[in-house]
């Protein structure tokens, strides 16, 4: 095989900031990238001054970027918070990322994204399981696209056991609750972005914070069940919401806020659900497609676990076709918890729900695989004891941005 690079390049960095952001904002110069000798493998090297920033790289040839998915055996100052400094560098193992390629030239494009405006996927990696703590965190990692995960992808399973992959949803506004042909909905407007779970937890992820998998149908594939909304914020200060967003430290956000040291991990409020369901749709199902009530179980097939298609059991999670936010399973297989009390509909920006709940139910949204497809809707929503657990009922993680 040819060499891909053979002389040294520049290129001034790209930097994104926000607005209202710290004086010292990320940026990055110097950079330098250079091919070792004998090898297909680059080096970049770069400066880093201001604030702390996430960094990630891009390469381009002939003024063109090249696909993420050649750009994922990265090792280094790279896909991570990069603190201030020098000389910072990034590996690159080119030969294996594109070994069919061969170019004259290439450019490096480091990139520092600000920590409160960063990049599309975010992806935490629980290979440390219960023995993670504060001063020994779980990794987080940030990359441009879902292409951009290293091991081939979304599809590796490693994604579904040892590591989480969460997609960055852009605030809005839509119509929330019960389709207008069936009921009355509500203007809400959300106007902080935040990540999401591309698939529900699963039974393998629970454990690995946890040390424990309640679930029935064990597969470490499938959706942790069995959980209750206490044992996932717990039943003291996790109890509070929507008084505040705190959690018992022994809980499940509890334990992964503390291994992170990130606080806005959290169940989605239930505006925050069915915003990230629906992906910008307003039919039935998060599809798209206003069906007839006759096409509306085949319709569900293709996108969930329903009493139609499980035989009575969930499944590995992702296995249906996602949402247009690349969102797997937000119809059926699982329940999945939501923040709020169930009662009724609040309407406004960034809406909590109820002050109280009706019959102190706590609302869960989505499905499961044991009922029909009319529980499976975007806009239906039901209430369920924050203390019970159930086999159909999991969750989905939410990490909630400035």
């Amino acid at each position: 095989m040819k060499c891909m690079i053979n002389r040294v390049v520049l290129l001034v960095a790209t930097i994104f900031v926000t607005v209202g952001m710290a004086t010292a904002v990320p940026e990055v110069s110097n950079v330098v990238m250079t091919q070792l000798d004998g090898s297909r493998t680059v080096k970049v090297t770069y400066d880093l001054s201001g604030e702390a920033a996430i960094v990630t790289l891009g390469i381009e040839t002939n003024e063109v970027a090249i696909p993420d998915s050649a750009v994922t055996r990265l090792t280094g100052d790279v896909c991570k918070v990069v603190e201030p400094g020098t000389d910072k560098t990034i590996i690159w193992n080119a030969g294996a990322d594109w070994p069919e390629n061969r170019t004259e030239s290439a450019k490096a494009k480091v990139t520092a994204w600000s920590v409160d405006a960063p990049p599309q996927v975010m992806v935490i990696d629980f290979s440390k399981g219960t023995a993670a703590t504060e001063s020994d965190p779980y990794p987080v990692y940030y990359y441009t696209s879902q292409d951009a995960l290293p091991g081939g992808g979304l599809s590796n399973v490693l994604y579904k056991t040892d590591m989480l992959v969460m997609n960055k949803i852009t605030s809005g506004s839509f119509s929330m609750g019960i389709e207008t042909t069936i009921g009355t909905s509500v203007s809400v407007t959300l106007t902080q972005d935040f990540y999401i779970g591309v698939y529900e937890m699963t039974q393998k992820q629970w454990c690995k914070v946890m040390g424990t998998d309640p679930a029935q149908f064990k597969n470490p594939f499938g959706p942790v069940n069995n959980v209750s909304y206490n044992a996932i914020r717990g039943t003291v200060e996790g109890a509070k919401w929507p008084t505040n967003s705190n959690v018992d430290e022994n809980s499940f956000m509890g334990l992964l806020r503390t291994r992170t040291g990130l606080e806005e991990f959290d169940l989605p409020t239930a505006a925050q659900w069915e915003y990230a369901c629906r992906a910008g749709t307003t039919t039935y199902y998060n599809d798209g497609i206003d069906g007839s009530e006759e096409t509306r179980e085949s319709q569900l097939n293709d996108l969930g676990w329903w009493n139609g298609n499980s035989e009575a059991s969930t499944h590995p999670v992702g296995q249906k076709t996602p949402n247009a936010w690349g969102l797997h399973d937000m119809h059926g297989n699982v329940w999945e918890w939501c923040l709020d009390w169930m009662g009724d509909l609040v309407a406004g920006t960034n809406p909590k729900g109820a002050e109280s709940g009706s019959d102190d139910n706590r609302v869960r949204r989505g499905g499961g695989y044991d009922l029909s497809a009319h529980f499976h809707r975007s806009g239906y929503r039901i209430g369920y004891s924050p203390a019970s657990r159930h086999v159909s009922i999991g969750f989905r993680l939410v990490r909630n941005l400035p």
